[in-house]
């Protein structure tokens, strides 16, 4: 069988019915998502490495694969077998999860730039900045397409952010930059997608396997009186309900990148966790931790979005503008609603049918309500955890909102934006609104909070959960726990930057590169 350069760690992948019952690692990494692919190719370079991931492959799904299918494959998400899982919080927003190898870089909307530096002071992670720099551009050169050329729309929306005051202009730029800019995109000039899983390319690929449709149900632990409690081994299943135990050598390491959801649920179910919570479901307590599911956080996203008075195929999503509490950022494309999951684009009871749609959305960059996370159930993992992420429970992030509406209502005031506007029977130009519009008066507190509590969805940028320096030391080690660790962006105490895809693909590379370091250095 011939591989394209897009998809050669095909090689080196397996459905989980293929597996031993029983076998062992060096280290085996849970979740091949955005975080964990690049952190098992940079393992697999000196150790056998196990990936295990609970979805399939998308090498050939052209709703994954295609810029022009953004909208279909998100508004395509079920819970049952898609690459983009639905789940509902119970704030009754609608969210979706990856599952898929690549993770939510294979489902989200290709939009790539780095971090801030404030998330970097404020992680409670050590970093080495010299090898973060290298992580991102080891990344970058394997999958980030970099293009000042742009489409009508997301010209539009760049001028209309300069001539509304949010400024500079800082052109093309992976960095985060207050002002304007143009990032780069996991899509290439040709509209096609490479996600988390080329980064699989780079492997050693005689020391890492990767198994699909493995779904892990709970850590294995031992306990003695040299060494303390350690983490041992997985115990994962297949399709076919066939279970299968994964150990590590000595001095090997599990680590879970099953992502923000996954991570703390797969803890919570191997008897790690707050001891009330889990004897009241039953699970034998391994060790008490009373953090893992806590500080769970969503970036409310809110939006205006019109129809065209002319047609527009324009797909995309490159420009953003940057302030301190607030990023505005466009998308547009030609969208069918037929899913259960489009009010996650389009939070109103009359979504639209087939229609050119034009999308201003911002997100907050600190939200300060938080929540948490339980277990649906304390022995399927295959069942999405509850969760709830209270947002704007702090009134601070409602104020915070009206202020990014209300940089919105003057972009649309601006001259660019008047080409969008219809006209009416009598002349009159407006813009033809999907849902509901901008309060008249932008100035009414109350009817700007009122908004943007009526037009809240998500950005899908959702963290926490097990968070460094609550349940994760600076070096993403469970604290209590040998040979077990966390690496995704459950650790994150607030978002980086306006989009984190970059941001968690780069930390899989760098906690990769550390822990070569740390076992050559011992």
């Amino acid at each position: 069988m011939s591989y394209s350069p897009y998809s050669s760690y095909l090689q080196f992948v397996y459905n989980a019915t293929e597996s031993p019952s029983e076998e062992s690692y060096d280290y085996i990494v849970v979740g091949g998502g955005t975080a964990g692919c690049p952190l098992a190719a940079t393992l697999s370079a000196n150790y056998s490495v196990l990936l295990l991931e609970r979805g399939g492959v998308a090498f050939n799904d052209p709703n994954v694969l295609l810029e022009e299918n953004l909208i279909p494959n998100l508004l395509q998400a079920d819970d049952i077998d898609s690459p983009a899982q639905a789940f509902t919080s119970e704030d009754g927003i609608l969210n979706a999860r990856g599952r898929v190898l690549g993770g939510s870089s294979m489902i989200n909307f290709g939009f790539y730039s780095r971090a801030d530096e404030d998330f970097y002071n404020e992680s409670g992670i050590e970093w080495n900045m010299s090898i973060v720099k290298s992580a991102y551009e080891w990344v970058e050169e394997a999958i980030v397409t970099k293009t000042d050329r742009i489409n009508s729309w997301q010209t539009s929306v760049k001028r209309a952010l300069l001539q509304s005051g949010i400024r500079p202009d800082n052109g093309l730029t992976l960095d985060h930059l207050q002002g304007t800019k143009i990032a780069g995109s996991t899509f290439d000039r040709t509209g096609r997608r490479h996600g988390a899983v080329e980064l699989l390319n780079k492997a050693k690929k005689r020391n890492l396997r990767v198994v699909v449709h493995a779904t892990v149900e709970r850590v294995v632990f031992a306990s003695n009186t040299s060494l303390g409690l350690s983490a041992i081994g997985v115990v994962y299943r297949d399709t076919n309900g066939n279970s299968h135990v994964a150990r590590i050598r000595e001095k090997g390491e599990i680590i879970l990148s099953a992502g923000t959801l996954g991570s703390p649920q797969l803890l919570l179910m191997s008897g790690v966790g707050p001891i009330s919570y889990l004897s009241s479901l039953n699970i034998p307590i391994v060790y008490d931790q009373p953090f893992i599911g806590q500080f769970m956080t969503d970036n409310p996203r809110n939006l205006i979005t019109i129809t065209p008075p002319f047609p527009l195929e324009d797909v995309g999503f490159r420009v953003v503008g940057i302030t301190k509490s607030f990023y505005i950022e466009a998308v547009s494309g030609v969208a069918p609603f037929f899913s259960p999951v489009s009010p996650i684009l389009f939070p109103y009871s009359y979504p639209p049918l087939n229609l050119t749609v034009l999308t201003i959305l911002e997100k907050l960059s600190r939200p300060l309500s938080t929540g948490s996370l339980r277990l649906a159930s304390p022995t399927n993992a295959s069942r999405t955890p509850i969760v709830r992420f209270n947002y704007f429970n702090d009134t601070r992030d409602l104020s915070q909102c009206a202020n990014a509406m209300r940089a919105i209502g003057k972009m649309l005031r601006t001259p660019v934006m008047e080409q969008y506007k219809s006209m009416d029977q009598h002349g009159q130009r407006y813009f033809k609104i999907v849902g509901q519009a901008l309060p008249q008066n932008q100035f009414d507190d109350e009817a700007m909070g009122e908004f943007c509590r009526k037009t809240l969805t998500t950005i899908y940028h959702y963290h926490g959960g097990c968070l460094a320096q609550k349940v994760v030391d600076s070096h993403l080690k469970v604290t209590g726990i040998n040979a077990l660790r966390v690496v995704d962006g459950s650790t994150f105490v607030v978002s980086p930057g306006t989009n984190p895809q970059a941001t968690i693909m780069m930390f899989g590379r760098h906690i990769g590169v550390k822990i070569l370091e740390e076992r050559k250095a011992n």
